[in-house]
């Protein structure tokens, strides 16, 4: 969970109104978020039916798969409630990733690239089984 500093002191703020979207799956993604008041629910419909990944609340982040390797959003954003968050934009993130240690955003790359296989994979599993595997990886790594 993010606790604030420095890195993130010039970066813009976005008020989203209950029910609103942040993104929407299939999308392009060129920032992510970090919640500073509110929550958001990350969700996906599948065959009509809308089932939750997550919901994230103060501190936590979403959106960032996509800022990693410039690919779609793989799921749904709205905010459950009046939500405040930071704004981390790709110009800024591609940044903090060039600072990074060179192995940590390997890897960082590689956790993401093994989660979108995932989504790809198991396109006929149900979304929980999904997340529960990819749960998995996390805490393996």
């Amino acid at each position: 969970m993010y606790q604030g500093g420095e890195a993130f002191k010039v970066l813009d703020r976005v008020v989203v109104e209950a029910g609103s979207n942040f993104f929407r799956e299939g999308d392009g993604g060129m920032r992510a978020y970090v919640v500073q008041s509110g929550s958001v629910e990350i969700w996906r419909n599948i065959d009509g039916e809308r089932v939750v990944y997550a919901t994230i609340g103060e501190g936590g982040i979403f959106g960032e798969m996509a800022l990693v390797d410039r690919s779609t959003r793989t799921a749904n954003a709205t905010a459950v409630e009046g939500t405040v968050c930071i704004v981390i934009n790709e110009m800024t993130f591609r940044r903090k990733l060039r600072e990074t240690d060179s192995f940590l955003a390997g890897l960082i790359r590689v956790m993401v690239a093994n989660i979108r296989s995932l989504h790809q994979e198991q396109s006929g599993a149900t979304a929980l089984e999904a997340l529960e595997d990819e749960i998995d990886i996390i805490e393996i790594t």
